[in-house]
Order: C-alpha cells, then sequence, then structure tokens
C-alpha cells in the first residue's frame, strides 16, 4: 500500500510540473549527494518572500549551471529543488553549504505536510546563529518515508556566489567534517610554525629578511583561516563586521610583507636598481590598498586585489627569472618556489572572476600554491642564512688572523722602539739644553726677520711680498673647499694732487691714515688687508661670494671718505675707488686672473668718477 502511494505521488509530480520532476531527487538509505546537478534558480529584485518565490509557474525557473554565479558580485538569487525519500523507513540528512563566505542565507524547508522551517545564516550574521556550529553552513533534518521535502534558499552575498551544496549522511558529515579538520589543521600548523619560527629567527638575529618573511607567513595563515571559515569560528565569532573587513585586508597585507621580503633575499640593491624601486613602488602600492580597503564595498575591494596579487605573483616571477638567467642561486630556487604560488593565484583569481571555472572550491588552487611556495620559500631563506654564516665565519677567521700579525709587528716595533730609545735617550738628554737655548735665539730672530720682511714699514700692513704668499695659500684653499675667494683692490683718489699740494709728507700721512682705517675694519682674523705699491692697497677676503665682498667694499669706501685728515690747518679730503673680483679658485692661474680682474674693475671705478665701488664683470673684457 505504502509503495501505491508513493508511485502516485510521483505521478501527480510529474503531471504538475516537468521542471519542477527534474527537481525532485529520491533519497535513498546512506547515502550522499552532491545537489549542484539538481538546482534551479530564479533571478529578480522584485522577489524577496516566500509567498513571491512560490507562486512562479515553473517556466520562470532555469537550470543553475556554474556559469551564472562563478564570479563575484552576483545579484540575490532563489535556488530550490526537491527530495524524495524512497525508503520504507525516516532518513535523517545534513544539508550542507561549503562556502563559509556567503553573507547571507534565507532557508526555507516545506515538508508535504505544510510544516515549514524558516531559518536566517550566513556570515553577516553573528555565528552562534547557525543551526549547527560548524565552518561551512549545515542543517539537520529527517526525511520521513514517501514524503516529498521542498527547499527555497535566497542567496545574498558581495563575494563569490559559488553554491557547493550537498546531501549528505551523519557517517558523511562526520568523515568529511574529519577530513576537513586533518588537512586544514596541517596547512595552518605548518604555516603557523614556519612563521612563529621565523619571527623568533628574526628577534633573536635582527634580520630583515626573516622579519618580512615572518610577518608574511603569518598574515597567510589568518588569510588561510579566514578562508576555511576558522577564523569567524574561533577568533571573532561575535563581529561579523570584521569577517567583511579581514579578508581584502589580509591580502595587501600579505603582498606588502613579501615585496619587501623578495627584495631582501633576491639582494636587489646590490643587483639591479630598476627592479629594487619597481619593487619598492608595488610594496607602496599594496600598503595604500591596506589603507583604502576598509572605506571600499567588499566586492570592490576584492577584485582589487585579486589584480594586485596577478601584478605582484607576475612581476616577482619575471624579477627571479631574469636574475636566475644571470646566475644569482637563491633566485632559482626562489623562481621554483613561486611558480607554485603564480600558478595557484591566476587559477584561483580566473575563477572568482568567472573566466575559469574548474569543479573545485576557489580558493583550493591558491591554497596548495601557497603551501608550496611557503615550504620552498623556507628552503631559500635557510640556504641565504647558511650562506650568510658562512660568509661571517670566514670573515672573522680572517680579522682573527689580521689581528694575529699586526699584533706580532707591533711587539717587533715595540722591540726595536725600545733598543732605540735606550740608545738615543743619552744623546737626546745631552743635547736638549743646548737645542732649547738655540731654538729659542732662533725663533726670536726668525720673528723680527719676518715680521720686517711681510710688513710694509710707512704704512704698517702687510706688504706685497706677504699678499702674494698669502694670496697662493687662500687660492689653494678656496679650491679645495670650493668656497669663494674675494680680491678687492683700492686706490687713493688724486693722491698725485695730495703730493703736489701739500707734500710728500701729507701723502705719506694720507697713507698711514687710510691704511690702519682699513686694518682697524677688517673684523675677521682671516682677512688681509697689505700696500701692493704707491697709493694701491689690496685685500685678500677668504670665503667671501660677491655680496659679501661688495659690502665690505663699500664700508672701506665710507670709512675713508669720513677720515679727519688735515695738514697745516688744511683739510683734505680723501676718497678711495675699489675694484673687486670674486669667484671660486679652480687652478694657480685663475688665482693671477683674479688679482687681474679686480685691478680691471679698479679701473673701471676710477673712470665712472672715482669714490665708488665696482664689481668685475665680463663686459670689462670688452
Amino acid at each position: 500500500m505504502k509503495r501505491f502511494n508513493a508511485f502516485c505521488i510521483l505521478i501527480l509530480l510529474l503531471c504538475s510540473s516537468h521542471s519542477y520532476a527534474e527537481s525532485l531527487l529520491a533519497v535513498n538509505k546512506d547515502q550522499s549527494i552532491d545537489l549542484s546537478s539538481w538546482l534551479y534558480y530564479v533571478q529578480d529584485p522584485h522577489i524577496d518572500t516566500l509567498a513571491q518565490v512560490s507562486s512562479l509557474s515553473s517556466s520562470q525557473w532555469q537550470h543553475l549551471t556554474p556559469q551564472f554565479n562563478d564570479h563575484l558580485n552576483v545579484a540575490p538569487f532563489w535556488i530550490k529543488f526537491s527530495l524524495y525519500n524512497a525508503t520504507d523507513s525516516k532518513i535523517r540528512r545534513f544539508l550542507s553549504l561549503a562556502n563559509p563566505h556567503i553573507d547571507k542565507i534565507s532557508l526555507y524547508h516545506l515538508q508535504q505536510d505544510n510544516t515549514q522551517v524558516h531559518i536566517e545564516m550566513g556570515d553577516s550574521y553573528p555565528f552562534s546563529q547557525r543551526p549547527i556550529p560548524h565552518n561551512s553552513f549545515l542543517y539537520r533534518f529527517d526525511l520521513q518515508p514517501e514524503q516529498v521535502h521542498t527547499f527555497y534558499l535566497r542567496i545574498e552575498t558581495s563575494g563569490s556566489a559559488n553554491i557547493p551544496l550537498s546531501l549528505l549522511s551523519p557517517d558523511h558529515i562526520v568523515e568529511v567534517t574529519e577530513r576537513q579538520s586533518l588537512t586544514q589543521g596541517f596547512q595552518l600548523g605548518a604555516l603557523m610554525a614556519i612563521g612563529l619560527f621565523s619571527l623568533f629567527i628574526a628577534i633573536t638575529s635582527r634580520s630583515y629578511s626573516y622579519s618580512y618573511y615572518s610577518g608574511y607567513v603569518l598574515s597567510v595563515s589568518l588569510l588561510v583561516a579566514t578562508l576555511h571559515g576558522l577564523s569567524f569560528r574561533y577568533l571573532w565569532p561575535d563581529w561579523p563586521i570584521v569577517h567583511q573587513i579581514v579578508l581584502p585586508l589580509l591580502i595587501p597585507i600579505a603582498l606588502t610583507f613579501v615585496l619587501m621580503f623578495s627584495e631582501k633575499v633576491l639582494q636587489l640593491k646590490y643587483h639591479n636598481l630598476a627592479m629594487l624601486r619597481l619593487c619598492r613602488y608595488c610594496a607602496a602600492t599594496a600598503f595604500f590598498l591596506i589603507l583604502v580597503t576598509p572605506f571600499l564595498s567588499y566586492s570592490v575591494a576584492l577584485k582589487l586585489n585579486i589584480i594586485a596579487v596577478l601584478i605582484t605573483t607576475s612581476m616577482l616571477m619575471v624579477i627571479a627569472i631574469t636574475l636566475s638567467i644571470r646566475g644569482h642561486k637563491l633566485a632559482k630556487l626562489y623562481t621554483l618556489a613561486w611558480s607554485g604560488m603564480l600558478i595557484g593565484s591566476f587559477v584561483t583569481a580566473m575563477m572568482y572572476l568567472g573566466v575559469l571555472y574548474l569543479p573545485i572550491l576557489h580558493q583550493t588552487p591558491i591554497m596548495l600554491g601557497l603551501s608550496f611556495e611557503i615550504v620552498f620559500m623556507a628552503a631559500v631563506l635557510a640556504i641565504r642564512y647558511n650562506d650568510e654564516r658562512k660568509a661571517k665565519l670566514q670573515i672573522q677567521q680572517e680579522a682573527l688572523l689580521q689581528a694575529q700579525r699586526i699584533r706580532e709587528t707591533r711587539e717587533e716595533a715595540l722591540k726595536i722602539e725600545a733598543d732605540s730609545n735606550e740608545k738615543l735617550e743619552q744623546m737626546v738628554q745631552e743635547r736638549t739644553l743646548e737645542l732649547e737655548i738655540a731654538l729659542r735665539e732662533l725663533n726670536e730672530a726668525n720673528q723680527k726677520l719676518t715680521e720686517q720682511n711681510t710688513v710694509d714699514s710707512l704704512t704698517g700692513v702687510k706688504n706685497r711680498a706677504a699678499f702674494d704668499k698669502r694670496l697662493l695659500a687662500e687660492g689653494r684653499l678656496s679650491r679645495r673647499q670650493q668656497t669663494p675667494l674675494a680680491i678687492l683692490m683700492i686706490d687713493i683718489d688724486r693722491f698725485k694732487g695730495i703730493n703736489d699740494t701739500f707734500g710728500h709728507l701729507a701723502g705719506d700721512q694720507a697713507l698711514r691714515l687710510i691704511a690702519q682705517a682699513l686694518k682697524e675694519k677688517l673684523r675677521r682674523p682671516s682677512d688681509l688687508v697689505s700696500r701692493f705699491g704707491g697709493e694701491e692697497f689690496a685685500m685678500i677676503l677668504p670665503n667671501t661670494a660677491e655680496e659679501g665682498a661688495y659690502q665690505v667694499a663699500e664700508l672701506m669706501r665710507e670709512t675713508v671718505f669720513q677720515l679727519p685728515l688735515s695738514w697745516e690747518k688744511n683739510a683734505i679730503p680723501l676718497t678711495i675707488s675699489v675694484g673687486i673680483c670674486a669667484d671660486i679658485i679652480n687652478d694657480d692661474e685663475h688665482i693671477h686672473s683674479l688679482v687681474e680682474r679686480a685691478d680691471k674693475a679698479l679701473y673701471r671705478a676710477k673712470n665712472d668718477g672715482r669714490n665708488r665701488v665696482c664689481v668685475y664683470t665680463s663686459e670689462l673684457e670688452e
């Protein structure tokens, strides 16, 4: 009788709706089923209630294909399927949706006896709202004999809308959970072990390479835990908003660390500066993504991160291959390690963007690539650390040998010095007193002679010989330090008239008065005034540019103009003309040309009316 009732139900279902009959799935005892081929969907923004979707005709439902929802940011849609217990006993089943990143799932379970169950779950709700605490979304129900159960699911997500929906028996759900726990635990355990080991080495050795690598591995570990749904379950189960931000935030963090690590481990600073700059620009861009990601929508941030991953992995692979061709040992191992990451990231990115479809989870390729890359990259880092340790040991050994040779040489030198000192000490003591007396007398004579040879007897300032010697010394100092040297040529205006009118004694008095005035106005010990010849004076101003020299010249001109010279109760007006030339000396010939140019500037000042300052310009040559 029961079998007859079941047959009648099937006949009625076949007559009522062809598409509905196609979605009716008979469930047998201890059977687990992949529901992907039995799903039908409808996508309409105006349908948001069960009453609206259940009233749709069969022609409005379409068979769900992977191409429809195998990409990011799919608009909200409904899916439905029906199950029929073909056995004569109650069957317990678990409905499993193995994509832990669906934002909202509205599940409606309709039974043949008009019983209805409504459950809301998703990663936009707290984890405690899930009917079964599991990384995936699980719903447990019982199928009574010869009963039809219809399920409606409204899917709303800004991430991947992939729906890996399956019907699992209790034994199978335990087996799947254990297998997932084993593989995910092994992967995360290996990543955390490598990351913490690298962190401890970075702390003890203060190595930037290990610091960046530990940051990369630990951020990838958290990223893997988030992709598997473990972070939401164990770290922030009551904060869904964190789960929405952390995934697109961890990707640029990992990119920033891997770029800085690659720069160090490939030693781009020593091999290729262009690659170094490119790597740092990309790291700065990834850091910028970290700052702007919290302000972007989930789908936009994820697409930007996918593009950044593709560009970064491709660029690093090109850099590694280029250095490998040039014979860089670590670059060859780096290329091998990074190839897994490159392939995995490209396959996952193409699946997320809807370009490629594979019957696996989207994150599976990049998970495999990450595991391969991190293990091999740890080997690369270990090889580099070993090379650096050997190089340091070799340097230490060479330093020890060099120190030993220096110590032996020093001991020999000290022995020779001690022998020599014993012989010379007696001779030195005998001659010390005589030499001190002779040196004192010689020093006094030299000082008097030097003063007589360098000072002009009439004016009391330095003479021409002292000027020439000082000029040569200051010119070489200007060339060595690349500082400007200024020369002032000074001539007393109408000096011949003073001699003709008042006599040579008055002229001598004018020379003395002007020389002392010029000498008193010099403010720096390094400045020099000298009598150049007749009524001409010259000044050397070290480390003085043209503007400073002009100010000094104007000060000298005004000082002389205000001098109160009178002779036999007759006031004698005094003025001077000054020529200036300042430049950075290139060679010894340049020193003499500096004096000649200042002299030409002096003649221009004289020709322009006297009692003025003229700075040398190229026009004077014309």
